[in-house]
């Protein structure tokens, strides 16, 4: 007889900070480790697998990401209870948001998606502590003005290549980037946050490896007068070798949202 599979969306937020990214490894603690773990106490008598949306980088945080669950021979009766248990057996940094059934024609690797990532930072007097699991600091002037100016140049369809790591020969550098900005930071606060903070926000379809925090180490260079306008636009046009290697640290880079059409 032909098993009867289920099908599920589950939106979870996660803190990264002690966490070496998404994918499951031996020894560490990953997100998709931490879940699959959870996932055998809440349904202990279950066939079941699960595929993420993202897989996010060592100490890169979530606000919104998700993952599908695949579930042999038994539903779940109740999803708003299933939520709270799974909620229950969850680490504190990470938690589940919402649950929604799908059905057998939903990909969540091919569903079209877009993503929003968030680079939160500050710069100056070293910060509290307590910043360093979402905030990157950096303690040199900058020219902020110079950066929003810059941010806005990767807007559009642009060629990548300079802006990633470990290529292989299926990837795709040309890309567009839907919104791209440097903003202060008033969405993000707490108590022992510096008094100004900034976050470089980006909007795509997808990315490449480490491209978002080479872009935002682009524009630390712009703030320090170490690159130009025109550098960033030269270094976005095809066939122009222009490497760049500032990768800025993990912890300031979070997964915003992730658009699921229709979810």
């Amino acid at each position: 007889m032909q098993r009867k599979r289920y099908f599920y969306l589950i939106k979870i937020q996660y803190l990264g900070y002690r966490l070496h990214g998404w994918q499951r490894q031996p020894d560490v603690k990953t997100v998709e480790g931490l879940i699959v773990k959870t996932l055998g106490y809440a349904l202990p008598d279950a066939k079941f697998k699960i595929l993420g949306t993202s897989r996010t980088d060592a100490m890169v945080s979530a606000q919104e990401s998700a993952f599908e669950l695949f579930l042999d021979h038994e539903p779940l009766e109740d999803l708003d209870e299933f939520l709270d248990l799974f909620n229950l057996n969850l680490p504190q940094d990470i938690r589940a948001v919402a649950i929604t059934e799908v059905d057998a024609k939903f990909n969540i690797i091919q569903h079209p998606k877009l993503k929003e990532y968030a680079y939160l930072f500050s710069y100056g007097t070293k910060n509290h502590p307590f910043c360093a699991s979402l905030m990157a600091n950096f303690q040199f002037d900058l020219d902020i003005e110079m950066m929003k100016k810059g941010a806005k140049l990767f807007e559009g369809k642009h060629h990548f290549r300079n802006y990633c790591v470990r290529v292989s020969e299926n990837s795709i550098f040309d890309r567009e980037i839907l919104k791209s900005e440097l903003v202060e930071n008033t969405e993000i606060t707490a108590s022992f946050f510096p008094e100004k903070s900034y976050i470089f926000h980006i909007h795509s379809a997808g990315f490449l490896r480490h491209q978002v925090r080479l872009m935002m180490g682009t524009l630390l260079l712009l703030g320090k007068g170490e690159l130009s306008l025109t550098d960033i636009e030269n270094s976005l046009k095809p066939g122009v070798a222009m490497q760049m290697d500032y990768i800025v640290p993990a912890s300031g880079l979070m997964l915003n949202k992730i658009g699921l059409e229709d979810f």
